[in-house]
């Protein structure tokens, strides 16, 4: 055979398999659209929209009293604390505000570098336009990244923190590696409208049952917790993002800890599979001598769904202990 019949048979091979896979892919783009559309509907805004430097911001505001702020992890939103009942609670007795941090929920996520300190910016402008003028933050996970930032940033809004389950020290993460590619422009995006959802959907159940493990995951989650806003493509790029910055933040982040001042309490699960304790809360609670920490036996990553109280509770003697600072 001549080496140019040779070159035809090959392309001829390769065309059919080109023309399938580009069909695939438009299938999956097509499916993953109206998936997100499906899921919209099913779980509509539950607040309000502030506008914030180009970042249209959504929120919910529940009851009165002082403020008290409360900032989710990577990959959820506002749900995040509505559904483990935490928002109630406080809301009995403080004026709660959460907003979804931008790309997740119904806030926008315009391309730029999304730091905890970028976050806090944001979050202090958007607290501004609230007539927020000081609070008691609350974060999870990766959102006790933009909780300490916005403390840094604005010493004078953060009357305290809550830190719950949180990432302070630079370590190795697997999912660092894992997650980050749909945060690539141009691949990441075709990956994320295409491929990246049906491979979120595979391994969501398998990395909740981990976020709640040693813990069973609540029966409330696993029924209330819209887990599809979360499979969306523009969501999918923000959880990347942040899981490709985690690691250099807290490398930033870590030389300043010194400079918080403020009331600090520090809780986590005693057995958390998704950040290590002791190189992290605990190591932080060392280093942060008004810092108070607390360990919860027997529970997991997602504390303030596995107990709502004990993360309530902290909030409240928070509050307290700057009620009585005042009258002294």
């Amino acid at each position: 055979m001549s080496r140019q019949a040779s070159h035809s048979s090959r392309w001829r091979w390769l065309a059919p398999v080109l023309a399938g896979s580009a069909t695939a892919l438009g299938a999956a783009a097509l499916y993953n659209w109206q998936k997100t559309r499906a899921a919209e509907r099913i779980t509509p805004p539950m607040g309000r929209f502030l506008d914030v430097d180009g970042v249209r911001l959504h929120y919910i505001e529940r009851g009165e009293g002082e403020p008290i702020v409360l900032i989710h992890g990577n990959g959820t939103m506002i749900e995040d604390f509505t559904v483990s009942g935490l928002v109630d609670r406080l809301a009995a007795h403080y004026r709660v505000i959460v907003i979804d941090r931008p790309g997740y929920g119904y806030s926008s996520r315009p391309r730029q570098l999304w730091t905890p300190r970028a976050h806090a910016k944001l979050f202090r402008r958007a607290l501004k336009q609230l007539g927020v003028e000081h609070a008691v933050v609350l974060g999870h996970s990766w959102g006790t990244l933009v909780a300490v930032a916005l403390a840094l940033e604005s010493p004078s809004l953060v009357r305290s923190l809550v830190l719950t389950s949180g990432y302070y020290y630079p370590t190795l993460r697997a999912d660092t590696f894992l997650f980050s590619p749909p945060a690539v422009p141009v691949i990441g995006d075709a990956m994320r409208h295409t491929i990246s959802p049906l491979i979120a959907r595979a391994i969501l159940p398998g990395l909740i049952k981990q976020m709640f493990a040693p813990a069973e995951v609540p029966e409330r989650f696993d029924r209330l917790f819209p887990k599809e806003m979360m499979m969306r493509p523009s969501q999918l790029r923000a959880a990347a993002e942040d899981a490709a910055l985690m690691t250099p933040s807290v490398m930033e982040l870590q030389h300043h800890y010194s400079e918080l001042q403020m009331p600090i309490t520090i809780i986590t699960g005693a057995n958390d599979q998704i950040v290590d304790v002791d190189r992290q809360s605990e190591c932080l609670h060392r280093e942060l001598s008004q810092s108070e920490f607390i360990t919860l036996p027997g529970l997991g990553h997602m504390v303030h769904h596995l107990d709502p109280d004990a993360v309530a509770n902290a909030v409240e003697r928070s509050v307290k202990k700057l009620g009585e600072e005042t009258c002294d």
